[in-house]
């Protein structure tokens, strides 16, 4: 089974205090089992939580919570490209955060849409393929036009995939997935789901506190290592990325087995 554990400020560092708080996750550490190789993980999920409350902390409004929050993404799926991430999951707007008020749901749809068409050339230039994962029934049609646009123009690039979760819920998928299963086994199943390019996420990362996967990647995160970061999403900086990263290379994953190698 896996863990979560709490990422605290002052308290956590990737061991032997590297220079680069990241280079842990590629180098061997003195101070592990000498059966474990610490390395980064290949599948990660990031759920950003605390635009709202980072929001209100600062006497802003929720939309100005949610555009920050948006900034924040663009650069950590970035920087998630560059430390060589090759597949990102972004838990952007859940089924559930859809029942929220019209006035915010309209709001991060603008600013999602606007994102979007902002991010293409960036994520052009930085060979990264977006794909989004969930229902479209109910997005805007603003938003269903901005995806139709950022899939097609990056759909040629593979350095990095990214899956972006809008009106997505884990629950929802298996159960759709479930009502078109004939049999098969497991692989056969894993195709009807949202996204089948989507690989078994090896780190799930959620800011701001809390400890659930409300209502996430549920088939996805099966062996997940789970890192809980206090940190308000729109203060989720590069170094706590790489401090999760850095974290993630000095676990075991036993997988329901015997301990095994991480490299």
């Amino acid at each position: 089974m896996t863990r979560g554990n709490r990422l605290r400020e002052r308290s956590l560092r990737p061991l032997n205090a590297p220079a680069s708080p990241v280079a842990s996750v590629h180098q061997p550490n003195d101070r592990l089992s000498g059966s474990i190789t610490t390395r980064s993980p290949r599948c990660v999920a990031l759920y950003p939580d605390g635009n709202v409350r980072w929001a209100a902390r600062h006497g802003l409004s929720a939309m100005e919570g949610h555009l920050a929050g948006s900034e924040v993404a663009i650069q950590r799926v970035l920087d998630a490209c560059e430390l060589g991430i090759e597949q990102l999951s972004l838990f952007g707007f859940s089924s559930d955060n859809m029942k929220r008020s019209s006035a915010e749901v309209a709001s991060v749809m603008q600013i999602v849409a606007t994102q979007f068409d902002r991010g293409v050339e960036l994520l052009d230039r930085s060979g990264i393929r977006l794909q989004v994962v969930g229902s479209r029934s109910g997005l805007p049609q603003l938003m269903l036009d901005a995806v139709d646009r950022i899939e097609a123009a990056t759909a040629h690039h593979s350095r990095m995939q990214l899956f972006v979760a809008l009106n997505y819920g884990g629950r929802q998928e298996l159960l759709e997935a479930a009502q078109r299963y004939n049999g098969g086994g497991e692989e056969v199943f894993r195709r009807l789901l949202c996204a089948p390019e989507m690989r078994e996420l090896d780190l799930v990362i959620r800011t701001g506190g809390e400890q659930r996967l409300s209502n996430g990647y549920l088939w996805q995160s099966a062996y997940s290592e789970l890192v809980f970061d206090d940190e308000l999403w729109p203060d989720f900086t590069r170094e706590r990325l790489e401090m999760a990263l850095a974290d993630f290379g000095q676990r075991v994953r036993t997988l329901g087995r015997a301990h095994r190698r991480l490299g």
